[in-house]
């Protein structure tokens, strides 16, 4: 079993998942418990780019943003916990049951938290949850499954 020394910055996401600036959605990972479950966080701010058209007037994070969020939390849990090789990768799979209950807005710290369902052959299924405040603000399963890219 891996060992992992928390908080995780971006800088070591990086090493974990292939997402950069402006596309890496975690900005730290908080708690972890390796095979089970990951809580991150992501800093909403006036300056991401997707603000400017969505909507002018009435900023409002994307909510398929929010998804490939919780879907690179989910990739940083799948690939610290499973065995996986220098040239694989955790793609996003498939979504079902996904809610959206509130809007996320710049300054909001969105909360998000997977939980693994089950896994079986390079494919893993997760339960998610973004939060902000305590209030959830987007759930949904999600399935990521381990690709060779070399």
């Amino acid at each position: 079993m891996k060992s992992v020394i928390l908080p995780l910055e971006a800088k070591d996401i990086e090493k974990i998942i292939p997402h950069r600036s402006p596309f890496l959605l975690v900005d730290r990972v908080i708690e972890l418990e390796l095979s089970k479950s990951i809580k991150a966080l992501k800093s909403i701010s006036m300056n991401e780019p997707y603000f400017m058209g969505h909507f002018p007037g009435y900023p409002v994070m994307p909510g398929v943003l929010i998804i490939e969020a919780l879907a690179q939390t989910a990739a940083v849990l799948a690939t610290l916990s499973f065995e996986t090789q220098e040239d694989e990768l955790y793609f996003f799979a498939s979504i079902t049951n996904a809610r959206f209950k509130r809007p996320v807005f710049p300054g909001d710290t969105l909360i998000l938290e997977a939980s693994i369902l089950n896994q079986k052959s390079g494919v893993g299924k997760f339960s998610v949850k973004a939060s902000v405040d305590y209030e959830v603000a987007t759930e949904a399963e999600i399935t990521c499954a381990r690709k060779n890219i070399g």
